[in-house]
């Protein structure tokens, strides 16, 4: 039986074209299945079959754990300390071995050794073709969309199979079964059954693949695609930097008469691509990225890591785009939060910084209007900066003595004291259940402590304009954290 289980063996080696341990290790499987049968509770069996006689042996086995994670299934578990009765050197995780009786071939159920052997065959032959497809190192999925599965499209490449989620297809895009599909490959899922492959024809990695095939002057590294954001089926940004001086980045990507970012476009549904220059200069680079909107000055906060564009009104409508498409693309594409505005409301909001600034410093140096505006006029926004900046920084203001410097610095820092010890006692009237939210860091706690947030409730009764004001947040993380909140709400209800 043994010699006969060899050459059965070695047959559909050969008929399916799989590797010899590979089917010996569905027959093991296969016996191990059969001689769990004759136990009671989850016990786990290992069968080893000897690769040149045939002949196999059959163990029980005990997984070690840690004695204070307790037992999860007393039938293939042993507690540490037990195991080293048997063993001393065991470790976590090894496994304690007993041999017993193996159960012979001819009493295996035909039907349900076959069963298994053929589908563990099956998912190698499976595996065998993925990996000799992912083997090429292609990027992108070509093939033929063969059917649909739950609102997804399966699309088929030879006999390998991808997932294009309905969320990441291409809005109004209307793909039928033998429609030649092109996709981008995110993951390989072997959970999945039947299409492994995740696809995506929305992501921006896609379009960046596809202008990495347009244009040979990125595989060649003379150029490089920096960024891309993505509205998808409607329009797109990329930014481009050239390595070599000679080659126009812009120029290369739209190629000639728009030949290559053309072909781009039909590729992805008429979606429009801008195409933006890429510089380290973030200042530089938003302005590019706001085309075609002429902008006409720009003011950076590094610390909030947003921008205020400023743009006439002709150029407002073009900056901000339908809908707020464009500020928003060039925001995802440059990193940088972009607040829009015209010259009457760049000029409001600086009068009103400069009024809270001169507020703040009227009331915490205990100076008057002409000492806060000179403050002001020098570049000073915050008590930070009057309390830390370099102080020969300060002694060049000529309005400013040396006594009067210190006697500024001195205030300032004692001011600074006096509202950490207020923000403190402020955190510490802060309710626990508002800290266990998830999501909320200790910064955050100060920030919405500071702004009297006290409970969970409190958070949830905000808006989300109120929430950014507080936090500095973005919209979409504002909102995720006031629905966190509210989540109490509506526990239990269906």
């Amino acid at each position: 039986m043994n010699r006969e289980l060899l050459m059965l063996v070695e047959a559909i080696s050969r008929e399916k074209n799989v590797e010899r341990d590979v089917v010996l290790g569905a027959v093991e499987s296969a016996l191990a299945q059969a001689t769990k049968k004759l136990y009671q509770g989850e016990v786990d069996i290992r069968v080893s079959v000897d690769r040149d006689s045939g002949n196999y042996e059959t163990f029980r086995r005990w997984l070690v754990v840690p004695d204070d994670a307790g037992l999860q299934n007393p039938e293939a578990e042993e507690l540490l300390m037990d195991a080293k009765d048997r063993i001393p050197d065991i470790e976590v995780g090894e496994y304690i071995e007993e041999g017993v009786e193996s159960v012979p071939i001819g009493r295996i159920g035909a039907m349900a050794a076959k069963q298994v052997i053929l589908q563990k065959i099956r998912d190698a032959e499976r595996e065998m073709l993925l990996n000799d497809f992912m083997s090429r190192g292609e990027k992108i999925f070509t093939g033929t969309v063969k059917r649909m599965d739950k609102g997804d499209i399966i699309v088929e490449s030879g006999r390998v199979e991808g997932r294009l989620r309905r969320g990441e297809m291409i809005p109004k895009e209307n793909l039928r079964s033998g429609d030649r599909v092109r996709a981008m490959i995110m993951e390989v899922d072997l959970t999945l059954r039947g299409a492994p492959i995740i696809l995506s024809r929305s992501a921006p990695e896609f379009m960046i693949e596809l202008f990495r095939n347009e244009v040979p002057e990125i595989e060649q590294g003379l150029l490089e695609i920096k960024s891309c954001a993505r509205d998808p089926g409607s329009r797109a940004k990329i930014a481009v930097l050239s390595h070599d001086k000679r080659v126009d980045p812009i120029g290369t990507c739209v190629g000639v008469r728009g030949t290559r970012v053309n072909a781009v476009t039909n590729e992805l549904a008429g979606e429009r691509v801008d195409i933006v220059l890429w510089s380290e200069d973030p200042a530089q680079f938003v302005i590019g990225a706001l085309a075609p909107a002429n902008v006409s000055s720009i003011v950076v906060d590094e610390e909030k890591h947003a921008m205020d564009v400023v743009v006439d009104e002709e150029n407002l409508a073009i900056a901000i785009g339908r809908g707020g498409q464009n500020v928003r693309l060039a925001s995802d594409l440059t990193g940088w939060k972009i607040n829009i505005m015209d010259a009457a409301e760049s000029a409001q909001k600086q009068a009103n910084e400069t009024d809270t600034a001169r507020k703040l410093f009227m009331e915490k140096l205990d100076v008057d209007e002409e000492i806060a505006d000179i403050l002001i006029s020098e570049g000073f926004n915050s008590l930070e900066e009057v309390a830390y900046v370099p102080l020969q920084e300060m002694l060049e203001i000529e309005s400013f003595d040396e006594d009067t410097v210190n006697e500024l610095r001195a205030r300032a820092k004692d001011a600074l004291l006096t509202m950490e010890i207020a923000r403190e006692e402020s955190v510490e009237e802060v309710s626990q259940d508002l800290r266990d939210l998830e999501g909320l860091t200790p910064e955050l706690i100060a920030k919405l402590a500071e702004g009297g947030v006290h409970t969970r409730d409190d958070l949830a009764d905000l808006a989300i304009d109120e929430l950014t004001d507080l936090t500095g947040q973005s919209a979409e993380d504002a909102k995720a954290l006031i629905m966190k909140a509210r989540e109490h709400w509506f526990a239990g209800q269906e």
